[in-house]
């Protein structure tokens, strides 16, 4: 059975350090955290400190990598990054555009820095857009979003009884 992933802890951070200043090798380092060995390859390498003045310092730091992962993982970062990008997303939405309108207006106007609408949605349901009551420009107005995969089935467009098996006679027969 396949386990779940989880990211790495700080203390599995600490001992990746550790046992990397001892001299282990990542494969036995991976066997006693119980990770795979990828996994150890790679965290090293994703999450140096570097530091172009002083060279000394540069390597693998428990503290400083968790730190880095953190930073990346964060989510709604490319509207708390950029606020003039916030702005002018909050202002299209007050104005009456949808998030998919948004999207692809900036899309097509080959903006440098861009957002995808679930990026939009995700602000909008955000403590600081319920804070702003953006949820309250949206086509559906809801304050909650809907969970992924609840939406409602939509109704069949043909009634059952408008079959084409029910049709009359003289259609059935017809040649044009």
């Amino acid at each position: 059975m396949k386990t779940r992933y989880s990211h790495l802890s700080l203390p599995e951070r600490r001992k990746i350090e550790r046992w990397r200043n001892v001299g282990m090798s990542a494969t036995e380092i991976a066997e006693r955290l119980g990770r795979h060995r990828s996994t150890i390859f790679r965290e090293p390498r994703r999450n140096r400190f570097h530091d172009a003045e002083i060279t000394e310092f540069n390597g693998y730091f428990a503290l400083v990598a968790s730190d880095i992962a953190g930073r990346r993982r964060s989510r709604r970062r490319k509207l708390v990054l950029h606020p003039d990008l916030r702005m002018r997303v909050e202002t299209c939405l007050r104005a009456g555009w949808s998030p998919e309108q948004i999207a692809g207006r900036m899309q097509l106007e080959n903006a440098p820095v861009r957002v995808c609408q679930e990026t939009i949605y995700r602000h909008v349901y955000s403590p600081d857009g319920k804070q702003a009551e953006l949820w309250r420009h949206l086509a559906t107005r809801r304050r909650k979003r809907r969970g992924y995969r609840r939406r409602k089935r939509l109704p069949p467009r043909i009634a059952p009884e408008l079959s084409i098996l029910f049709r009359p006679d003289v259609v059935a027969h017809r040649r044009q």
